[in-house]
C-alpha cells in the first residue's frame, strides 16, 4: 500500500497529485458507500455517507502525504492541528475561542444593521436540538473545511506558487467551490467576492495565529453555526429584505455576499494585515540593530 501511494505522491508534474487527490478520494468514498445501501443505508444519505468516508480517507492519508510531499517531521503540526512552536502559537482552545469571538462579532454587525434597517425582527427563540446542531456544524464544518483548504490546499499551493499567490489561489478555489451558480450574475458575483474575501480572512487568521489552524476552525465554524442559529429562530428576516443587505440566496441568503458582509470582511482583512505587519516590525528592527 505504501509503495503505490509514494509513487502517486511523487508524480510529475508536481501539481498532478494535488489536482487528482480530492476527486479520487471522493470517488473512493462514494464507491465504499454504495454497498452500504444493501445493508439498509437510505439512498438519500448515500452522498453524505460517501463524503464522510472520503474525509476519513483524507485524514488517514494526510500523515504520509505531508511526510513525503512536504518533508515534514511533524505532519500534524505542519497542518496546524498540533502546536509546532508552543512558545509562539496560542493553545488550540485559545485560538478556537478567538475565532469564535471574531465570527460572533461579524454576525453581530450584520444582524444589527438588518434590525436597524427594518429588514428583520429579533425573536430570540432557540431550542436544545438547534443548539446541538449548531455545535456539530461549528466543529464538523469548521474542522473539515479548514484542514482541507487552509491546512492542506494552501500549503500545496504555497509550494507551487509562493505564499502570496498561494493565498489568493486557495481563496479563489474556496470561493468557486462554495458559490451557488444557480443565482443571477449579480448575486453570484457578490457571493463569489464575499467567499473570496472570507478565504483571505481565514488565511490571515492562520498567519496571525502563527500557523495554528484552530482560529480558522473557530471563525469558519462560528460563522456557519451562528448564521444557522439566527435563521433557525433567533432572527426573522422580512420577506422583502433586500439581497444587497442580507445577501443573495432568496429564502436561504448568505450574508457574506451582501454589502454589510463584504465591508465587514474588508475591514477585518485590513485589521489582520495591520496586525501581522506590526508583529513583524520588532523582529525586523532587532535584526537591523544587530
Amino acid at each position: 500500500m505504501q509503495q503505490p501511494l509514494n509513487r502517486f505522491l511523487l508524480l510529475q508534474p508536481v501539481w498532478l497529485p494535488t489536482v487528482l487527490f480530492i476527486p479520487l478520494l471522493y470517488a473512493l468514498g462514494w464507491l465504499a458507500a454504495v454497498p452500504l445501501t444493501l445493508l439498509g443505508l437510505p439512498t438519500d444519505q448515500l452522498s453524505l455517507t460517501g463524503t464522510v468516508l472520503s474525509f476519513v480517507l483524507f485524514l488517514a492519508l494526510m500523515h504520509r502525504w505531508v511526510a513525503v510531499r512536504w518533508s515534514a517531521e511533524k505532519p500534524w503540526a505542519a497542518l496546524g492541528i498540533c502546536r509546532a512552536n508552543p512558545q509562539e502559537q496560542p493553545t488550540p482552545a485559545a485560538a478556537l475561542l478567538k475565532g469564535l469571538l471574531i465570527a460572533a462579532g461579524l454576525l453581530t454587525v450584520i444582524t444589527s444593521v438588518v434590525l436597524l434597517e427594518g429588514s428583520g425582527d429579533w425573536r430570540g427563540e432557540v431550542d436544545a436540538t438547534q443548539l446541538t446542531n449548531a455545535v456539530l456544524l461549528c466543529l464538523g464544518v469548521g474542522f473539515a473545511e479548514e484542514i482541507i483548504f487552509r491546512g492542506w490546499l494552501w500549503a500545496e499551493l504555497n509550494q507551487m506558487l509562493g505564499s502570496r499567490l498561494g493565498a489568493f489561489a486557495q481563496a479563489s478555489i474556496f470561493s468557486l467551490v462554495h458559490t451557488r451558480f444557480n443565482l443571477g450574475l449579480g448575486a453570484m458575483s457578490g457571493l463569489l467576492i464575499g467567499l473570496f474575501l472570507l478565504g483571505l480572512v481565514l488565511a490571515g487568521q492562520r498567519q496571525s495565529d502563527k500557523g495554528s489552524l484552530w482560529g480558522c476552525i473557530g471563525l469558519h465554524g462560528g460563522l456557519v453555526a451562528g448564521w444557522f442559529l439566527l435563521q433557525s429562530g433567533l432572527l426573522e428576516l422580512s420577506p422583502n429584505a433586500p439581497s444587497w443587505l442580507v445577501g443573495p440566496g432568496g429564502n436561504a441568503p448568505n450574508p457574506l455576499g451582501g454589502a454589510v458582509g463584504l465591508v465587514s470582511l474588508l475591514i477585518l482583512l485590513l485589521i489582520q494585515r495591520t496586525a501581522v505587519a506590526r508583529a513583524a516590525r520588532p523582529a525586523t528592527g532587532a535584526r537591523n540593530a544587530s
